[in-house]
C-alpha cells in the first residue's frame, strides 16, 4: 500500500494498482469498518469506489443511424422510436437516409403514458428490436426497425446527474397531491415520506471539494466507461451535480431504465466513481457514515424545509432490497401492485399469481404498502417528524444497484480494466 508519508497523487496510486500493492474498498466496506469501531488511517486505504443509482431526469441519448437508402426522402421532420418522440437534428442529413436524434429520458410515449425514454434506452441496451417511424418534410410516413447493434453512434449524455444526495418529501396538507417525487398520489397530513439519495455511497459526498473529480475524470455510467464533462445544471458548490457522457453499447441494462412518477416517465441512471484518497482531509469525508450526512425534509408542495434528519434515519436498520414471497400472493382479480409498480417489474400470471422480474426491480419499496397479502417485504423505516410517526413508502434511489456498481468498479480497478486518470480541468461552479 502507499506509504502514509508519501505525497499522494492519482498517478502514483495508479502505479500502486498496477503493482498489486494497493487497498481498494467500496464506500460501503469502509463505512462498515467505521461502524465496527475500526480506526482508519491513511495507511489503511488508497482508493474508495463510490456509486449512486437514482432517478436522474437530466439524462438524454444522442443517436445517429441509417434508416433508408440515399434519396428515399429529403429530410426527416419528426421521428418516433417505440412511439417515443425524438428531436430531429442538429445535422440535417439531406437525402442520405440517416437520422441524427436527441431523445430525452423523460420523454413520454404517444401511446403508453407509463413508457418513456428511460424504458427505450433499457430496451435498446437489452438488444431488443425497436420500431422507428419517420415523418418527412414532404409529409410522407416511413417505417423501419433497428437495434442498438445497428446504431453506430449511441451516446448517453447527462446534463444533471449524480447529485450530492438530495431531499426527503412529505405532504403536510390535508389533500393528496400528484408529484414527481411519488408514483401514486401522495397522501397528506404527514401520512408518508419519500426520499432520494444513496447517502454514504454517493460520489460527491466522498469528494465534496472535487479534489479528484473534474473534467475528464473516468467514471462508469450504467456500467459503461464514461467521462465527467463538467458541472450540471442548477449546480453549486453546496449542491453539486455532474455532467457526463458514455457509450450505450457497453451499458448494463440492470443499472438503468424508466420509472413512472405522478407526472409521467422519468429515467434511472447509475454512476460509479473511484475516489483516490490523496490527503487526510479527503479521508475525513470518506469516513462519514449515513448518520453524519444531513437529509432535509421539505414540503412536497412548496419545497420549504420542515425538518432536518440524516441518511442514517432512512438507510440504517432498513433493508436495501425488497423481497417477494409468492406463497403470500392472494391472486387478487385487480392487483394494485402490478398497476402501480414504477418500473413495470411485476406482472400477474394466470396460475402462479404475481411474477417479479428481479433484474428490473428498483427496490423502491412502493409495493410493500400496496400489497393486500403482504407478499412484498422490506423494512423501509418510520421517521418521527413534527409529532408524527411518518412511514417511508417510496425510495427514488436504489442502493442495491449502487452497491453493485461500486463493487464492479472495484474489480475493474483491480484487474486493470479501469484506470485512474488525472482530470484535465477543474469543475467551476457559477457564482
Amino acid at each position: 500500500m502507499t506509504d502514509s508519508t508519501t505525497t499522494r497523487t492519482i498517478s502514483n496510486l495508479q502505479n500502486k494498482i498496477d503493482q498489486g500493492d494497493v487497498v481498494i474498498l467500496t464506500a460501503r466496506e469502509i463505512c462498515d469498518r467505521v461502524r465496527a469501531g475500526d480506526i482508519i488511517e491513511m495507511s489503511n486505504i488508497d482508493v474508495v469506489t463510490t456509486a449512486t443509482s437514482a432517478l436522474m431526469s437530466g439524462t438524454y441519448a444522442v443517436l445517429s443511424f441509417k434508416v433508408a437508402q440515399p434519396d428515399i426522402f429529403k429530410k426527416a421532420k419528426r421521428v418516433w422510436i417505440n412511439s417515443v418522440p425524438a428531436q430531429v437534428g442538429p445535422c440535417p442529413n439531406e437525402r442520405i437516409g440517416l437520422l441524427d436524434l436527441i431523445i430525452l429520458g423523460t420523454q413520454k410515449s404517444t401511446t403508453d403514458p407509463r413508457y418513456g425514454g428511460g424504458d427505450l434506452f433499457r430496451e435498446l441496451v437489452l438488444g431488443k428490436k425497436v420500431d422507428v417511424k419517420i415523418e418527412t418534410d414532404e409529409g410522407k410516413i416511413l417505417t423501419a426497425t433497428t437495434t442498438l447493434k445497428q446504431i453506430p453512434h449511441a451516446m448517453l449524455h447527462a446534463s444533471r446527474n449524480a447529485f450530492k444526495n438530495y431531499l426527503a418529501f412529505v405532504n403536510p396538507g390535508k389533500s393528496e397531491v400528484s408529484t414527481i417525487f411519488h408514483s401514486d398520489m401522495m397522501k397528506g397530513d404527514y401520512e408518508e415520506m419519500t426520499f432520494c439519495g444513496c447517502g454514504e455511497l454517493n460520489p460527491l459526498e466522498n469528494d465534496p471539494e472535487l479534489k479528484t473529480i473534474g473534467i475528464g475524470t473516468r467514471v462508469l455510467i450504467n456500467g459503461a466507461l464514461g467521462y465527467v464533462t463538467g458541472a450540471g445544471t442548477r449546480s453549486s458548490a453546496e449542491k453539486p451535480n455532474l455532467t457526463g457522457i458514455a457509450d450505450m453499447h457497453q451499458m448494463n441494462p440492470e443499472l438503468m431504465g424508466g420509472f413512472t412518477t405522478g407526472h409521467g416517465p422519468d429515467v434511472i441512471t447509475t454512476w460509479a466513481v473511484a475516489i483516490p484518497v490523496l490527503d487526510k482531509q479527503m479521508l475525513t469525508h470518506i469516513l462519514k457514515t449515513d448518520d453524519q450526512i444531513p437529509l432535509t425534509v421539505v414540503d412536497v408542495r412548496t419545497r420549504q424545509p420542515i425538518d432536518e434528519i440524516t441518511y442514517g434515519h432512512v438507510w440504517d436498520r432498513t433493508n436495501d432490497a425488497v423481497t417477494f414471497n409468492g406463497d403470500a400472493c392472494q391472486k387478487c382479480d385487480l392487483c394494485r401492485v402490478e398497476s402501480i409498480c414504477p418500473v413495470g417489474a411485476i406482472h400477474k400470471g394466470f396460475e402462479k399469481g404475481m411474477q417479479v422480474n428481479p433484474s428490473k426491480c428498483f427496490h423502491c419499496g412502493l409495493c410493500v404498502s400496496k400489497c393486500q397479502g403482504e407478499a412484498f417485504g422490506a423494512k423501509l423505516g418510520i421517521i418521527k417528524l413534527k409529532n408524527h410517526r411518518v412511514p417511508i413508502t417510496l425510495r427514488q434511489s436504489n442502493r442495491v444497484a449502487a452497491l453493485k456498481a461500486a463493487e464492479d468498479l472495484k474489480q475493474q480497478l483491480k484487474n486493470g480494466q479501469f484506470k485512474l486518470t488525472e482530470p484535465v480541468g477543474k469543475i467551476i461552479f457559477p457564482e
